[in-house]
């Protein structure tokens, strides 16, 4: 289970970054950067963790809770045309260096000193980070602060995901959440590549490309 071991080696605040949605085949990619209240560590739920292994009615509950004061997150996505046009790496570290970015602000606007150091979940670091940070792989299984992050993230984007299933019924958005599941590759072959599909991804460029013969 994720703790704060990594959190207390540095003095003053420090943050939390995930992402979620790098490997679907639609939708955004959403990154959280979030910092944890010291005073408030005793009163978390003992629950937190990757995400991916939090049922999703909890993972709600869990990020309705994390959100509130006085905790202070900020949550940026990044659409599909902007993944496109840079990729889906760059656009990942474009939502985390946002985020983290925009929690940076939150700090100065409360008049609190702001953080002194960004855990980031993974094996690389965003190059254009406002503050220092450190890479940790497999870090929402590590850091409570990035696996509160990756529950904000995922939590946000899957709301996203079902909004788009609404508008784009018959891809399976609903519960694959964009991912390449047969269900979405079933909704492909019945009506084609919508707005929100990535189209820089190889399987919906393959599918274009068969498309158009």
């Amino acid at each position: 289970m994720p703790d704060f071991s990594h959190e207390r080696q540095f003095n003053g605040p420090v943050i939390g970054i995930d992402e979620a949605g790098r490997g679907p085949w639609a939708g955004p990619v959403t990154a959280t950067a979030i910092w944890l209240c010291p005073s408030s560590y005793n009163n978390l739920p003992a629950d937190i963790d990757d995400s991916k292994k939090i049922k999703a009615a909890r993972r709600a509950s869990l990020a309705s809770q994390l959100i509130a004061p006085p905790h202070f997150h900020h949550t940026v996505s990044i659409d599909v045309a902007n993944i496109d046009r840079m990729g889906i790496l760059q656009a990942t570290f474009l939502a985390m260096t946002m985020a983290a970015a925009g929690l940076f602000d939150k700090f100065i606007i409360a008049g609190l000193t702001p953080p002194v150091h960004a855990l980031v979940d993974g094996n690389l670091l965003p190059p254009n980070m406002p503050l220092p940070a450190t890479a940790l792989i497999k870090g929402d299984s590590r850091s409570l602060s990035i696996a509160a992050a990756s529950i904000i993230a995922k939590t946000v984007r899957d709301g996203v995901m079902l909004d788009l299933d609404a508008a784009h019924p018959g891809y399976g958005w609903e519960s694959n959440m964009g991912y390449g599941t047969q269900s979405h590759k079933t909704g492909l072959d019945q009506f084609g590549v919508t707005k929100h599909h990535r189209k820089s991804f190889k399987p919906i460029r393959q599918y274009l490309g068969s498309f158009d013969k």
